[in-house]
């Protein structure tokens, strides 16, 4: 895809960067991203992707807009409350970038659908907030060879990792089964800081970029702490006998993520 000339002033100063340039926007209008679940940590990637001018956005989201969402999910206002997350969302990017394609669905991600979603994106972004639909999304990627960005955000802490299948850990490397209910912190129960949401969604974004122009993505699960303004990058090594990534590994993967 050629940048067209009236686009060239909108991407002006992102092409400036020398590790993009024309070339690497080029990439971007050719790419397809999915989203899942755009509220905190979705809404802004969504947001960040769209305005950089990757050219075929797929947002997914069962929920509708809440009053207490608006403390971090920075994309709706209160006229939005009620309505479909994902539909907002999609109308708000359509607003801001008339020249790429962005579609939203309201949907709920489970095992029976989770391979349709993702089939034939480039990229899957991570903007969900329960692990089970993670495990499904890695599981899913794995399997269908889509590179991945994970994030996960609470209190004023948060993580990303960039998961390329058979290439990095993936997330049964780190975490082998799904947590017993009850057994992680959510932002229901101990709250969490809207800048959090901002900081991992930006990581996550950029690597998304990285990605769909060729580079080398990030290395390492990175926790980022706003309040103490602490940030780290730990090494995991992939795991071999993973039960999703593995060397040895076939077929089907995650049937301990069940269904809806």
């Amino acid at each position: 895809m050629i940048i067209r000339d009236k686009e060239k002033d909108r991407y002006s100063r992102q092409t400036l960067y020398h590790r993009v340039g024309c070339d690497g926007q080029e990439m971007l209008l050719s790419s397809k991203v999915i989203v899942i679940g755009v509220g905190a940590l979705g809404g802004n990637i969504a947001n960040l992707l769209a305005r950089s001018g990757v050219g075929n956005i797929l947002l997914v989201d069962r929920d509708k807009v809440e009053l207490n969402n608006l403390q971090r999910q920075l994309i709706f206002d209160e006229a939005d409350v009620g309505k479909p997350k994902a539909e907002v969302v999609a109308r708000e990017l359509k607003m801001a970038n008339t020249s790429i394609k962005i579609e939203g669905r309201v949907l709920e991600v489970d095992a029976s659908n989770i391979h349709d979603i993702i089939k034939g994106v480039d990229i899957v972004l991570d903007g969900t907030d329960n692990v089970k639909t993670r495990f499904l999304i890695n599981d899913a990627c794995v399997q269908l060879g889509i590179p991945w960005v994970y994030g996960g955000v609470v209190k004023a802490e948060g993580m990303t990792m960039t998961i390329i299948p058979k290439t990095t850990p993936c997330l049964r490397c780190i975490l082998p089964k799904i947590p017993e209910p009850g057994s992680t912190q959510t932002c229901n129960e101990v709250g969490i800081l809207n800048g959090i949401a901002a900081v991992v969604a930006s990581l996550q974004a950029t690597e998304a970029l990285k990605l769909l122009m060729g580079k080398e993505p990030s290395k390492g699960l990175a926790l980022i702490n706003i309040w103490d303004r602490k940030m780290e990058v730990v090494d995991i090594d992939r795991n071999t006998s993973c039960q999703a990534c593995g060397d040895n590994v076939s077929g089907q993967t995650g049937s301990d993520c069940g269904g809806k």
